[in-house]
């Protein structure tokens, strides 16, 4: 629906038009950088992920975040989300529900980096908070997601310093709400997560991924910015940071397969409120989903069969959910 509303009015052939027209350099070089957003936040993942104090190596790292990020555009749901701490427990032998809750501590980090990014560019590039983009304005976008990240760390941050108090709680609604074989279950999960949140106790650590983040989502800002290059797009490069942002809160959310569809309503709506004209807008959109889609995924397809896993694994993995194996 979302795919139809973007190009529901669009001349097919004038966006093949554009596409042909493309600046061929940059738009390769925006292809190489969106790409490699990905072993930067296998980086970081190794700072995040540290089952028993041990750094995890790269290699296997980088072939399960390969792994769920492949998953996340052929599968709908963000399907990659639960197979990423599956494949990293297949690969390095890290307790899932830990692997699971470091990115529960990533994805808190990419909001709030985000929303930095997101404000810095708004004042730099002369938005106003008033300014809409469909029935929100950028003010209340940047308030919601603000408070939503900031009440998910500050969670996080109490669950991990106070472990005990918050078993105590889950204990108590785990046997309350469930049989006694599956609370068990539960509350042996729920130990696996504060292993995951460990990252939270120790400020330098913390301050590392804080830096490795705001490093993913440049390299990602900077890869947007050399599409609308190769396009020529009319836009400052503030527009390629705050399209960044609005994107990655967009597709946060269960969606189809790739996110086609809202990352194209989106870059849509976005490039409008800069005067572009909207097929052009929408062949940016089509031209920098398409094939950034491809190399992250062939990757991710390769990093599969290197682990001796196929996507019939995948599925099952992703429809049980792994939810207690620790």
């Amino acid at each position: 629906m979302l795919l139809w509303w973007a190009l529901h009015d669009i001349d097919l052939g004038e966006v093949v038009e554009h596409m042909r027209a493309v600046r061929v350099v940059p738009f390769i070089a925006c292809v190489v950088v969106a790409t490699l957003t990905f072993p930067i936040r296998t980086i970081r993942w190794q700072y995040l992920l540290r089952p028993d104090g041990e750094k995890l190596p790269f290699i296997p790292l980088w072939h399960a975040t390969a792994i769920g990020f492949m998953a996340n555009n052929v599968m709908p749901a963000r399907a990659g989300e639960l197979i990423r701490p599956y494949a990293a427990r297949h690969l390095t032998g890290a307790p899932f529900m830990t692997a699971a809750a470091s990115l529960v501590v990533e994805r808190v980090m990419d909001g709030l980096t985000l929303v930095a990014m997101f404000g810095v560019a708004m004042f730099v590039g002369g938005f106003e908070m008033t300014t809409a983009i469909g029935p929100f304005t950028f003010g209340n976008i940047l308030v919601f997601v603000s408070f939503l990240f900031a009440m998910l760390l500050g969670v996080a941050v109490w669950a991990v310093h106070w472990p005990e108090v918050t078993l105590n709680i889950g204990r108590r609604v785990l046997t309350g709400a469930l049989p006694a074989r599956w609370a068990s279950k539960g509350i042996a999960a729920l130990k696996g997560v504060f292993d995951g949140l460990d990252v939270l106790r120790e400020w330098k650590r913390f301050g590392i991924v804080t830096l490795w983040s705001f490093v993913v989502w440049s390299v990602n800002g900077l890869a947007f910015w050399l599409g609308m290059v190769a396009f020529d797009l009319p836009v400052p490069w503030t527009a390629a940071f705050i399209l960044n942002s609005l994107i990655a809160f967009s597709v946060a959310f269960p969606s189809a397969p790739g996110f086609f569809g809202v990352f194209e309503v989106v870059t849509r709506v976005t490039l409008v409120l800069y005067g572009v004209n909207a097929t052009l807008a929408v062949s940016y959109a089509v031209g920098y989903h398409l094939f950034t889609f491809i190399p992250i995924t062939l990757l991710g397809l390769w990093s599969l069969s290197r682990a001796h896993l196929h996507l019939t694994d995948l599925r099952t993995a992703h429809a049980e959910q792994e939810p207690v194996e620790e």
